[in-house]
C-alpha cells in the first residue's frame, strides 16, 4: 500500500501530470538488453549469463551491460568499441522481447479513461527512444516523450523533466514523476515534483530503494492508482 505524502510548497494537492521512466518503469526491455549482451558473449565463445544477473544493470545503459557481460569498464582501452557493438545489436533487436509490463497497461488505460495526461521521460536517446515507444503503440498516447539527448543534461539532473513539463504547458509541482532507478528521484526532487519509487522495475546494485527518499515507494503498477486518488 502506497504511502500518501503531505502537499509540499509549489506542488499541487493531486497531480495533475503523470511521468514515467522507460525501461523498468513501463517496459521491460531487459530481455533485448541482456540479449545483445549475451550474443556478444556467445560471438567471443563465452557462454549467455543468466538473466537474473543481467537484469539488474539495465538501468545502467550500455556501460553497466558491457561492464557486466564482458567485465570492461570505461577506462579500458576496449571499451568505446565494445559499447558500439553493444549498441549496435541492441539497436537491431529493440522491441524483439520488449514488453510493457503487464500490470502497466490498466493502469494507462485508467489514466487514459480518466483524461489524465502521462508521459516518458528516459536516459535513453532519442534513436533507440522513438522506435520503443513507437513499436509497443506508446507514441501516440503519451503527451509527451523526452529523450536523454533532448535537453543537454539527463537524469539525475532535472532538465529533463522541468522540459516535460515546460512542454505539457504545467509547473513541475503539478507533476508526478515514477522511475526504478535512484536517479529517477533525484531527478524528479530536483524538478520540484512528487517522486515515486517503482519496486518491480531494474533498482541496480546500488542503495536500496528504500533508502531512495522518493514520496512512496510502489510494489506493483497498480498501486499508482491508489496513491493519485490520496486525499
Amino acid at each position: 500500500m502506497p504511502r500518501a505524502v503531505p502537499k509540499a510548497a509549489g506542488m499541487s494537492a493531486t497531480p495533475r501530470v503523470v511521468l514515467f521512466d522507460l525501461d523498468g518503469t513501463l517496459v521491460d526491455s531487459a530481455p533485448d538488453l541482456a540479449g545483445a549482451g549475451n550474443e556478444m558473449r556467445l560471438q567471443r565463445g563465452l557462454p549467455a549469463l543468466p538473466y537474473e544477473t543481467l537484469r539488474p544493470m539495465v538501468g545502467s545503459g550500455a556501460r553497466g551491460m558491457v561492464g557486466v557481460a564482458l567485465q570492461v569498464t570505461p577506462g579500458d582501452p576496449d571499451f568505446a568499441a565494445l559499447r558500439d557493438e553493444f549498441l549496435a545489436r541492441y539497436e537491431a533487436r529493440l522491441t524483439r522481447e520488449s514488453r510493457i509490463f503487464d500490470a502497466v497497461v490498466p493502469v494507462l488505460s485508467a489514466l487514459d479513461a480518466a483524461s489524465m495526461r502521462w508521459g516518458i521521460v528516459t536516459n535513453k536517446v532519442a534513436r533507440y527512444t522513438h522506435p520503443v515507444v513507437q513499436g509497443l503503440g506508446l507514441a501516440s498516447r503519451a503527451a509527451v516523450v523526452i529523450c536523454g539527448d533532448s535537453t543537454p543534461h539527463s537524469k539525475p539532473h532535472p532538465a529533463p523533466l522541468l522540459e516535460a513539463a515546460r512542454r505539457l504547458g504545467v509547473q513541475p509541482g503539478d507533476c508526478v514523476y515514477v522511475g526504478d532507478d535512484l536517479r529517477d528521484v533525484q531527478a524528479g526532487r530536483a524538478a520540484g515534483m512528487r517522486t515515486i519509487a517503482a519496486a518491480w522495475g531494474y533498482l541496480g546494485l546500488g542503495e536500496p530503494i528504500g533508502a531512495w527518499n522518493a514520496d512512496a515507494v510502489i510494489d506493483s503498477p497498480g498501486e499508482l492508482l491508489q496513491w493519485l486518488a490520496m486525499p
